[in-house]
C-alpha cells in the first residue's frame, strides 16, 4: 500500500482567473487610498463642473502638487473614475462621479466608504496579533479613519430614508392616532389627566 499522495491536476485557466481577481483586489486596496487622498485635498470638488483640466490647472485649484496631482489623475484615469483625453493631456470627472465623490448630502456619496476601507488596512496588524491571542478588538479601538468614514459614508444613506421614508411615516402614523390620549389600563389610570 502506497502512502504517497499524488498532487491535484491544476488547471491553469482556473489560476490565471484567480492571479488576475487577486491583482484587481490589490489595485482596489491601494485606490481606496488613491479615493481618500483625492478627497482630503479637494481635488474631485476642484474637478466637478470644471470641464477638462491639465494637471497644472488642478494642481493650481486645488493647492496640491502638480507632480503628485499628475500621478494621481493617470490612477484615477486607469480606474476609470475620471476621464482622459489624449489628444489635449485633460482630465474629466464625469457629473455622475461628482455626484458620487463630492456630493455630502447625496445617497450615492462614496468617500466615507473608501475611508472605512483605508481605515480597516490601518487596523489590520491591531486585529491580526488579536487573532493570535484571542484578546479581541474594541469599537473604541479602531483607527479614526473608521469612524469618520461611518459617519460619513452611512449618515447621508440615513437622512435619504429619514427624510423620504421614515418621517413621512411616522407623520402618517401620528395623524392615526386619536387626537385624545390614550391612557395604560393600570394603576396609572387612577392618576390625574393633565388639564
Amino acid at each position: 500500500m502506497s502512502t504517497t499522495t499524488e498532487s491535484p491536476s491544476i488547471d491553469a485557466d482556473k489560476l490565471m482567473a484567480f492571479v488576475y481577481r487577486a491583482v484587481d483586489e490589490v489595485g482596489a486596496t491601494l485606490n481606496s487610498a488613491l479615493v481618500v487622498m483625492g478627497d482630503k485635498l479637494g481635488l474631485y470638488r476642484a474637478l466637478a463642473g470644471a470641464g477638462p483640466l491639465r494637471p497644472a490647472e488642478l494642481a493650481e485649484r486645488s493647492g496640491a502638487s502638480e507632480r503628485y496631482v499628475r500621478e494621481w489623475l493617470n490612477a484615477q484615469a486607469a480606474g476609470g473614475y475620471v476621464d482622459y483625453d489624449p489628444a489635449n493631456g485633460r482630465y474629466t470627472l464625469p457629473p455622475e462621479h461628482a455626484v458620487a465623490l463630492t456630493d455630502e448630502d447625496s445617497p450615492a456619496y462614496l468617500p466615507g466608504f473608501f475611508q472605512v476601507a483605508v481605515g480597516s488596512v490601518l487596523d489590520s496588524p491591531r486585529i491580526t496579533e488579536a487573532s493570535r491571542t484571542g484578546a479581541g478588538v474594541g469599537w473604541h479601538e479602531h483607527n479614526h479613519e473608521v469612524f469618520d468614514g461611518c459617519e460619513r459614508f452611512f449618515r447621508t444613506g440615513y437622512n435619504a430614508n429619514l427624510l423620504a421614508s421614515w418621517l413621512p411615516a411616522s407623520t402618517a402614523w401620528s395623524r392615526s392616532r386619536s387626537a385624545e390620549p390614550r391612557w395604560p389600563t393600570s394603576a396609572a389610570a387612577t392618576a390625574p389627566r393633565p388639564s
